[in-house]
This record gives structure tokens, C-alpha cells and sequence, in this order.
């Protein structure tokens, strides 16, 4: 045989092959297409508009907006739905959204405001009122439940 029939040979095997078809990988491709996207965690970054739609704390409360961890480590290891709903409820970081009128006003006790409208604080674990919106969920606590501000959030996780 020469090279010539050769090659042609085996191009013509290389056509006539046929494509193998995963019944399995294209249900799952035509059911991501199909998957609508889940929405992103609520973050001092994304929440935008949506302060204003937030209950107003009244009084001496404080509305804040628990951290959200990451849902992949540095290392790329995702971590279950499980998992990030406990580190949610468990947090004990959030971001300063409101301020009741009566906050930090008794100056006898506090002397100046421990927090601000737009501060990390950081609180007892499962300190104040959890209310779920949509994305997430919001805390209300009293001022006095306040322990500390912290500028990184991820400097305190512990969780995961």
C-alpha cells in the first residue's frame, strides 16, 4: 500500500466515525440553559436601593445587614448551602444601614456614638431580631448590643 491510499484510508475512517451522544450531559446543559441565575447575596456593595424599602429602626435600635461570607474558599473548595446558612445565622459582623432616632442619645451611658450609618460593627452572636427579605437577611439591635467596629469583616470570620 502506498502512503497515498494510506492517508486516504484513514481519513475516511476518521469521517465515517460516529460522534458519541451523552443523553445525560445534554439534559444537564439543557437544564443549566434553563436555570435562572441565583441572585447574588445581599452586600453593603449590591443592596443600593433596597435600603429604602427596609423597615426604619425605631427608638434606640440599629438595622443592620449581617456579613456574608464568600461561598468559595481562597483555595477554589465550594462550600455547601448549609454551611453558609449557619455562618450567616452565626455571624457576628454587619454593616450599619439605620440608625433609630434615639440612638446613642443617652450620653450619660455612652458618652459618644459607638457606630455610624455605613461602619462594620461587631455583636453577640445571635443578638438582636432576625428579619429574612429577599437576598438575605437584616438584623435589628439595640445600640447597646454594639460591641466594637472593625473595618475588615473577613479579619473576625471563623467559620469557614
Amino acid at each position: 500500500m502506498s502512503k497515498e491510499t494510506l492517508s486516504t484510508s484513514e481519513t475516511a475512517k476518521e469521517k465515517e466515525a460516529p460522534k458519541i451522544k451523552l443523553a445525560l450531559q445534554e439534559k444537564y446543559e439543557e437544564e443549566d440553559k434553563n436555570k435562572a441565575p441565583e441572585p447574588e447575596p445581599l452586600s453593603p456593595d449590591n443592596i443600593g436601593d433596597t435600603v429604602d424599602e427596609l423597615p426604619e429602626p425605631s427608638g434606640y435600635r440599629i438595622l443592620v445587614l449581617p456579613f456574608t461570607p464568600k461561598n468559595k474558599s481562597k483555595g477554589g473548595i465550594l462550600f455547601s448551602q448549609e454551611t453558609l446558612d449557619k455562618a450567616r445565622i452565626s455571624t457576628t459582623c454587619g454593616y450599619v444601614l439605620k440608625m433609630g432616632d434615639l440612638a446613642y442619645k443617652d450620653t450619660e451611658k455612652f458618652g459618644k456614638p459607638w457606630c455610624k450609618k455605613g461602619d462594620w460593627v461587631i455583636f453577640a452572636r445571635y443578638a438582636g431580631s432576625r428579619l429574612p427579605i429577599e437576598g438575605g437577611e437584616v438584623r435589628i439591635l439595640n445600640d447597646d448590643e454594639v460591641l466594637g467596629t472593625i473595618n475588615d469583616p473577613e479579619s473576625v470570620l471563623h467559620l469557614i
